[in-house]
């Protein structure tokens, strides 16, 4: 269970107003009555909130607060000019005047709650034309992802692709798809979110209901997508095609694009329109040539033809359609040339130990 926001302060109206941002933000809270402050209390707790009235008592007290990270100083007077020589005092990160960032204070209160540290690596996934293998695809990185040990969240934002839900086999799983999250705006909670969605293969799946609705509003996808990231690991997203306000918002926040193009002529022609129009949001866009290759049509021209580049050549797997009817989702296989693709991509895309991502 996590722990409790830590309050330190003995104004009543500041005090009202912390415990009401806790409760909005969806974190238990924990306060400091009184002269002293619990030393366990204060170095364990994710954030600490101090108001400027207890500062002061604080650098006064006989050994003074311990240095440590997340403290915020809270306060209400901007003409005051010293608050900022307190905040430095008691080794705060920021101070933080209300009302007028009670927003931004909502946001670090939910993250510290949900231990949020490093964003998820996202990856979108598309194709240069229709039936290029981009959904499929889409779940084999899910899938080695998750049989990796990432924590992983798979986003169908294809309303009219079938379901990635069906494609790994659970299509009557019990969770949350698309429609519950229509309505959704502002901060949406990640563990919440998470915990709501079809459990499949390891990873979580945010697919679509066999209903009639085909339409998530932008301001839910950056919501949802949003949340999604906060919890860290790898999230994966199968694009549409086609470019409407709620893709924008997806393509916003991905980290890398990814092109399935198989080695045909007009698959080419095709693709070349839809990295037009990617390339205008996308800073970040690779080609996978979907093979076999033929003679002067290799991987690296095709993606040269594309002004991509290239990420790697994806070879045809045996079986792989009767294996998916039989409830093997793709990319489950570990010799199979899906796996061999996504673990190899996976490698030189997730982050090294301290460090940030490496190129794909």
């Amino acid at each position: 269970m996590a722990e409790s926001i830590l309050i330190v302060t003995e104004d009543t109206e500041l005090l009202d107003d912390l415990l009401r941002l806790c409760a909005a933000a969806g974190a238990e809270a924990e306060v400091a009555h009184g002269a002293l402050v619990k030393e366990g209390s204060w170095r364990s707790a994710p954030l600490v909130l101090v108001g400027d009235d207890r500062a002061g008592p604080l650098l006064g007290s006989l050994y003074g607060p311990a240095r440590r990270p997340g403290v915020l100083l809270v306060g209400r007077d901007l003409d005051d000019h010293q608050v900022w020589e307190r905040g430095v005092g008691i080794g705060a990160e920021h101070v933080v005047f209300l009302p007028d960032a009670e927003s931004w204070l909502t946001g670090r209160i939910a993250d510290a709650a949900e231990g949020v540290g490093r964003q998820a690596l996202t990856v979108g996934v598309t194709g240069g034309r229709g039936g290029a293998g981009a959904s499929t695809l889409a779940c084999a990185l899910a899938v080695t992802a998750a049989r990796a040990g990432q924590r992983t969240v798979l986003i169908d934002a294809d309303p009219l692709g079938g379901g990635l839900d069906v494609l790994l086999g659970g299509g009557s799983a019990e969770g949350l798809r698309w429609p519950a999250f229509a309505e959704s705006r502002g901060r949406v909670g990640a563990v919440a979110l998470e915990e709501s969605l079809p459990r499949l293969h390891d990873l979580r799946v945010l697919s679509w209901d066999r209903g009639a609705s085909v339409l998530v509003p932008p301001e839910a996808m950056r919501a949802v997508l949003g949340a999604a990231r906060r919890r860290g690991g790898v999230v994966v997203v199968d694009l549409p095609r086609r470019m409407d306000e709620a893709v924008t918002e997806v393509l916003a926040q991905l980290d890398l694009g990814l092109l399935v193009v198989p080695a045909e002529l007009r698959a080419v022609a095709a693709a070349h329109r839809v990295a037009g129009r990617l390339a205008m949001v996308l800073r970040d866009l690779r080609a996978v040539v979907r093979g076999p290759c033929g003679a002067g049509l290799g991987d690296a021209e095709i993606a040269r033809l594309l002004g991509l580049p290239l990420a790697g050549e994806l070879l045809p797997e045996k079986g792989l359609l009767e294996s998916v009817d039989l409830g093997v989702p793709p990319g489950a296989m570990p010799n199979g040339p899906l796996a061999r693709f996504c673990s190899a991509f996976w490698a030189r895309a997730l982050p090294s130990e301290g460090q940030g991502s490496v190129p794909a």
